[in-house]
């Protein structure tokens, strides 16, 4: 991230800026998929706690940057507004440096961990407290052995696996072609300023808030509440893209904070993963096949937006498209009520 963050600062044309975000993507990337099995391995007992607070401070952190990006930019210049940055990721790896200088008790260079892998106890969702099934045999799988290559095969065969990944991609890619692109549709079609489509982007930030710390608890309470979790979160961004499609100007506030709602499927799909899995083996095959599918549609759904505006010098078409992929969450939905675990269809 810090590379990368520094390529697009001192970028001197297009291709250095897109690598540089390419390498600050990627950086971000790695950090998303360590993030679970991290809090796993150094607050077993405060998974659920510790998941939210970093789920939290991922929706502020997403707004933060809005609020502030453009009124830099207009005081110090485009370059400082995005080297910035360097110094966030500077400063988050700190903590780290200092693990890696002290080494944890338990593990030796070069060599894997030799003591006994440690007990997770319950997983703790907001006020709601679950048995963690498959707490201890997923620590001691991962410490032990590899999860079968032909586990994750198998994952194709499995309907609640396609729709747990379809709910999963559906809200990144609404969350990142948003966060892409949101300011520049508001400016052309809302007629808002810069400072105010910034502000507006935090707005839709601001709104996976709530998701993030109400949908895992509501859903691990009420199982079968998940098909229409997943119909809401699809009706809130249908909402807020038809908004942004008709009557731009009348509620952009509206239409924005409606859309930011849409990503309660990105929480939705991560409890899933373990609300749909039994076996520990499982459990980690359904994640990486789950993520897999998520960040592929993640990544292109910024680049085919732009094309797609570029192709039509409008908006319209970016916005049917991506109304396009919300409606495959009906479906995916569909599937979930069957409340079927991936196991039993493998």
């Amino acid at each position: 991230m810090m590379l990368g963050h520094l390529f697009r600062a001192v970028a001197p044309e297009q291709v250095t800026l897109v690598l540089g975000t390419v390498l600050a993507l990627l950086g971000v990337g790695i950090g998303n998929v360590l993030l679970p099995p991290i809090v796993r391995r150094y607050f077993p007992d405060r998974v659920g706690l510790i998941t939210s607070l970093y789920a939290t401070l991922m929706s502020v952190s997403t707004a933060v940057p809005a609020l502030v990006a453009v009124p830099v930019a207009d005081t110090a210049g485009w370059r400082v507004s995005l080297a910035m940055w360097l110094l966030v990721s500077l400063v988050a790896a700190v903590p780290w440096v200092g693990i890696l200088l002290r080494r944890r008790p338990g593990w030796h260079a070069g060599s894997a961990r030799s003591v006994e892998p440690e007990r997770t106890g319950p997983i703790e969702l907001g006020a709601i407290e679950l048995g963690d099934v498959q707490s201890a045999g997923a620590t001691a799988a991962l410490a032990r052995r590899a999860v079968p290559a032909r586990r994750g095969r198998r994952m194709l065969r499995s309907p609640t696996a396609w729709a747990i990944s379809v709910t999963f991609g559906s809200a990144s890619l609404g969350a990142y072609a948003c966060i892409a692109w949101l300011p520049q549709l508001l400016v052309d079609r809302a007629g808002v300023s810069e400072a105010d489509a910034g502000a507006l982007l935090a707005l839709y930030a601001f709104m996976g808030f709530p998701a993030g710390l109400l949908v895992p608890v509501l859903v691990a309470r009420f199982p079968r509440g998940a098909t229409w979790m997943a119909l809401l979160g699809a009706v809130f961004f249908v909402v807020g893209y038809v908004g942004l499609l008709v009557a731009p100007a009348a509620a952009p506030a509206a239409w924005v904070a409606s859309a930011g709602l849409g990503p309660m499927l990105f929480p939705l799909a991560l409890v899933l993963i373990n609300l749909r899995s039994a076996a520990p083996g499982t459990t980690i095959a359904l994640s990486g096949f789950v993520q897999t599918a998520g960040y592929i549609l993640a990544a292109i759904g910024p680049f085919v937006v732009g094309l797609l505006h570029d192709a039509t010098s409008a908006w319209t078409v970016p916005l049917v498209f991506m109304l396009a992929v919300v409606v495959l969450v009906v479906p995916a939905a569909g599937i979930l009520a069957r409340g079927r675990t991936v196991d039993s269809e493998l």
